[in-house]
């Protein structure tokens, strides 16, 4: 076990080819193996490594590929779930909203949200609803809700559709960057002696003579090379893809997962004026609408639709895509059209399949929920990005006893997150690097022409491509304008612009020639075209 007094590990190890010399020169178990590089698993792989167990994270596409790169940006408690009397984990949430914003500022920042009241007994129904969020929150509450009149509501947000409006209650959550913390949760786990690796994808079990479940068949996806890798136990952390997993341990396993969609939006920052976000608690069909601003634009979403098959790249449906423009509609004085659109992306919520037949997916808990097999493989299922951190801790905790691991206490409650550190006064697209921020500044000064913006309507310049592919693992064009910056979520179509400048950086630091570079290129033109309405 690593010696946690002398602190984590230098970050710069956060490389491929260093990873993979540590999978393949490993001869002992793996105290933990871990499948699955999204939120929950990277997670489990920053509790696990810093505990001081041998831990290995591997990942079938890149971090944060699917559901965890999709979410509606949001670090909170779910006013919703108070709605529906989940009390628990409301509290859980919000106790864990708390400690995320203290151990990872740098991405994580108190949003206030407005709830337009058009009803007379909206006013006092919610700011009495509010308030109890505000006392479940207790000392780690963000700021204290209050009722505003119908001149303060405009006041902070000057679009909203004035026929009808009664006044309002403002509350605060979180809002946070999501793919951002995945990779800086990575690079937490290599700072503590962990190994992560992407483009690794799982393709078996491996079991003693007993049939216990003792490690994992895996496959360099870049390469085509197998490995064979003993562990003491394996945690199957693959969100929507769990059952997979599960079927590979048995064959006809019951499904463990409920595959739900939630679809978003993404438009201009003119269409949410001022600096609050709108929540509608209850919209035609019951479902909850947030407008919020990000990254200088404003996602408007979600929904919640059952689907039956897991996809890397879910398509919003076009049923998904009128409810949140008709619902936009009716709150904003500028109603916003498909051609106002700057990208739209689904994500997949690996709800938990719950014990009864639901029948739909809003009324399936958000609470997670250990599957423990007999062969003592572990799955994770449910949750959200809100409450990652006792996921992972919960998971931990079950694997120490399943894998009769020495027992070591969980430390993450106060563990700063890679790149921790209170953002300047002044706004700028560096401030998501956090402590990184001088490195990257470092880079420009030792090359300007990695100051080039790489396109007009975006911030972002050839340094962060150079970091991302140096530092941060990013593999190909897409890692980049999609995960490791997030034009592609912002705006489809200058993402699309930017492929040539993107590929053209990455192709000399990761060796690869001109065909590699067209290739990149056709594959990011098409995908991008995925996240485009009109």
């Amino acid at each position: 076990m690593k010696n946690q007094e002398n602190g984590p590990f230098n970050y710069y190890t956060m490389n491929r080819d260093v990873m993979l010399q540590q999978i393949g020169s490993r001869s002992e178990p793996w105290d933990i193996v871990i499948i699955g590089g999204g939120a929950t698993g990277l997670g489990a792989a920053v509790d696990a490594a810093s505990r001081g167990y041998k831990t290995l994270l591997i990942e079938q596409s890149d971090f944060a590929k699917g559901t965890s790169s999709r979410s509606t940006k949001l670090v909170h408690g779910g006013v919703r779930y108070l709605q529906h009397g989940d009390v628990s984990l409301v509290l859980e949430a919000l106790h864990e909203r708390g400690l995320l914003l203290h151990n990872a500022p740098h991405l994580v920042r108190n949003q206030s949200f407005i709830i337009p009241n058009y009803e007379w007994w909206e006013g006092p129904f919610y700011t009495v609803g509010m308030k109890v969020y505000d006392m479940m929150a207790g000392n780690l509450g963000l700021g204290p809700s209050q009722h505003l009149s119908k001149q303060q509501v405009l006041h902070e947000i000057p679009n909203l559709r004035t026929r009808g409006l009664l006044g309002g209650v403002i509350y605060h959550d979180g809002q946070f960057d999501d793919a951002r913390l995945a990779v800086n949760l990575a690079q937490t786990c290599v700072e503590y002696g962990g190994t992560v690796i992407n483009y690794f994808k799982c393709t078996g079990l491996i079991k003693s003579p007993g049939q216990t479940v003792n490690g994992v068949i895996a496959c360099d996806m870049e390469t085509g090379t197998q490995y064979r890798i003993p562990a003491k136990v394996v945690i199957n952390a693959t969100g929507v893809w769990a059952d997979d997993i599960l079927r590979m341990d048995v064959m006809d396993a019951p499904g463990a997962i409920v595959p739900s969609q939630g679809v978003h939006l993404v438009l201009d920052k003119e269409f949410l004026q001022g600096t609050d976000a709108i929540m509608i608690p209850h919209t035609d069909d019951g479902r909850v609408l947030f407008a919020v601003p990000w990254h200088n634009k404003v996602i408007v979403g979600t929904t919640d639709t059952k689907v039956k098959k897991a996809d890397l790249e879910p398509k919003p449906l076009k049923e998904e895509i009128s409810f949140l423009l008709n619902t936009a509609k009716k709150y904003l004085t500028r109603p916003p059209a498909p051609a106002d659109v700057r990208s739209m992306f689904a994500g997949l919520r690996p709800l938990a399949a719950p014990d009864h037949k639901s029948k739909n997916t809003k009324e399936i808990s958000r609470s997670h929920k250990i599957i423990v097999s007999v062969t003592g493989l572990i799955t994770i299922t449910g949750g959200k990005w809100t409450t990652y951190r006792k996921m992972a801790e919960d998971a931990i905790d079950k694997a120490i006893m399943i894998g009769g691991l020495t027992p070591s206490a969980c430390i993450t409650k106060q563990l700063k997150i890679h790149g921790a550190m209170l953002p300047p006064a002044a706004n700028h697209p560096l401030n998501v690097y956090g402590t990184d921020k001088p490195a990257i500044e470092e880079m420009i000064f030792k090359d300007s022409s990695l100051q080039k913006q790489l396109h007009h309507a975006l911030p972002y310049t050839g340094a962060e491509v150079a970091w991302a592919v140096k530092h941060e693992m990013a593999r190909t064009v897409e890692d980049v304008l999609a995960r490791r910056t997030r034009a592609l979520f912002l705006d489809a179509k200058a993402a699309a612009d930017m492929a040539h400048a993107v590929a053209a950086i990455m192709a000399p630091m990761l060796n690869k020639n001109n065909d590699w570079q067209k290739n990149q290129i056709k594959f990011f033109l098409a995908l991008s075209q995925r996240y485009l309405l009109v």
